[in-house]
């Protein structure tokens, strides 16, 4: 291990590593259960609009997580962590197939370019030239307007946020007198968990979410002893066995084996509408996945002082391509985008160094692989709180945009609202390069807006107008 992971010269230990990696598997294990919850139930309601279960897709999570996170470990040496990624996940539900009308398995192709691409974008050099053609001003807000989004799916699905017919959404009813206390404890259930997991993060304790999910589970359980859930309560625990013969069934291959077939959706759209939602739909899976990327591997290695004398993260080529192979691997297990985690950071923290840090994750990734049936309990309430958090964390990069400047603030603001404001993050980054154009084109600017810049945003534009 020394010679491989150079431990020495990183000044770690292998008691360190290991801790850092037991550090960030507490930390981000929670997306086993999210994003199964997410493609079974994603409404909370227990309505499988995607046709595919939750121990089918617990199990394809593991595994990409495993692979992933054992690929970045290796190849680039860096103590980071891989797994789907929240708000590619909320994007491949909720507008991939909810909002555009694709099936899970056609949905999975887009995620399967994604990875390809990623993979000619990294290997070719390419990738840099994207990254640099997004303006500041949307790029820096891009993950805070996934935040929202994925904070305001966490509030739906625990009905704190409740849909209202006359102004779309309304506050859920806390009022005893007019409701039952069946309905409201869930709602109770959620804000304790979120404020639980606030005051252990605030603590340092590491794996905050995870405690949160599992003390949130545990309450719920408790409280249901004062609302008569026990009357008609009943458990069925099947054997994990029966989660991998899920994930055979209904998850693994299915990009090839039913994915290509886009017969469905052109009778219903059109041959031209296919084009190009697959190419802005795809484009969209790339440009969050690669800047998600990118600002996980800077923050966490710069906040474990690993960046090299130039400002640069080691083995950056390594780690992104690392991403872009558990992204295609994603797309054969059944689920959506592998992106590295900026829950890393956490084991960071804890003194990881190497990638000794990221193979111990991976080991325990591969252990909870087996535990699906235990996960299964734990209520959609308590992951819901997880959802909220995670969105806490994802909007601090506002703090960089000057919201003085109009050129900068307006699409910064654009690309943030519409998120959430759409149920779409595509179109908050279309509305976000759009106004950026457009603002700098009239405001005597045009020759500040890069080649790169027009291409993608006439992509968007043509999105707009021709596929809703």
């Amino acid at each position: 291990m020394e010679k491989f992971f150079k431990l020495k010269e990183h000044n770690t230990t292998v008691r360190t590593e290991i801790m850092a990696g037991l550090t960030t598997f507490f930390a981000m294990v929670y997306i086993l259960m999210v994003n199964a919850g997410m493609f079974a139930n994603p409404f909370g309601d227990g309505t499988n609009v995607l046709g595919v279960s939750y121990g089918a897709i617990y199990i394809a999570t593991a595994i990409s997580a495993v692979i992933g996170t054992l690929l970045i470990g290796l190849l680039s040496n860096l103590p980071l962590a891989q797994a789907s990624g929240m708000g590619l996940n909320a994007f491949f539900v909720y507008t991939v197939c909810v909002g555009f009308g694709l099936s899970y398995a056609n949905a999975l192709v887009l995620v399967l370019i994604d990875g390809i691409v990623f993979i000619l974008l990294t290997v070719t050099g390419l990738r840099k030239q994207i990254f640099e053609a997004i303006p500041d001003a949307v790029r820096k807000t891009i993950p805070a307007g996934i935040g929202l989004f994925i904070a305001f799916l966490g509030l739906q699905n625990a009905g704190i946020v409740a849909k209202d017919a006359s102004t779309g959404v309304t506050l859920g009813s806390f009022n005893l007198l007019a409701g039952s206390w069946a309905d409201i404890m869930p709602l109770v259930v959620t804000i304790v968990a979120f404020l639980a997991i606030c005051i252990m993060a605030k603590k340092k304790v590491k794996g905050a979410v995870l405690f949160g999910i599992l003390g949130g589970a545990a309450l719920y359980y408790l409280l249901g002893l004062t609302t008569g859930m026990y009357d008609t309560f009943t458990i069925t625990m099947e054997s994990p066995v029966e989660a991998f013969k899920a994930f055979g069934s209904e998850a693994f291959g299915k990009v090839f084996t039913e994915g290509f077939d886009f017969s469905a959706y052109t009778a219903a759209h059109g041959t031209a509408n296919l084009v190009l939602t697959i190419c802005t739909t795809a484009l969209a899976f790339c440009m969050v996945d690669m800047f998600d990327t990118l600002g996980t591997l800077y923050g966490a290695c710069s906040r474990g002082g690993m960046l090299t004398q130039d400002g640069k993260v080691p083995n950056m080529d390594k780690a992104m391509l690392a991403d872009a192979v558990a992204t295609t691997t994603g797309a054969i297990c059944g689920t959506s985008t592998v992106t590295t985690f900026v829950e890393s950071a956490s084991g960071v923290a804890e003194g990881g160094r190497t990638g000794l840090t990221s193979i111990v994750t991976g080991i325990l990734f591969f252990i909870a692989m087996f535990l699906s049936p235990i996960a299964q309990l734990v209520p959609g309430c308590a992951t819901a709180a997880a959802l909220v958090y995670v969105g806490v964390l994802m909007v601090g990069c506002v703090k960089d945009i000057d919201w003085n400047a109009i050129e900068i603030s307006v699409p910064a603001f654009l690309t943030m609202a519409m998120m959430p404001f759409t149920y779409n993050i595509s179109y908050g980054i279309a509305f976000g390069l759009l106004s950026y154009v457009v603002i700098n084109l009239f405001t005597g600017k045009a020759k500040s807006i890069k080649v790169g810049t027009w291409v993608i945003t006439i992509l968007f534009a043509a999105m707009l107008l021709l596929t809703h």
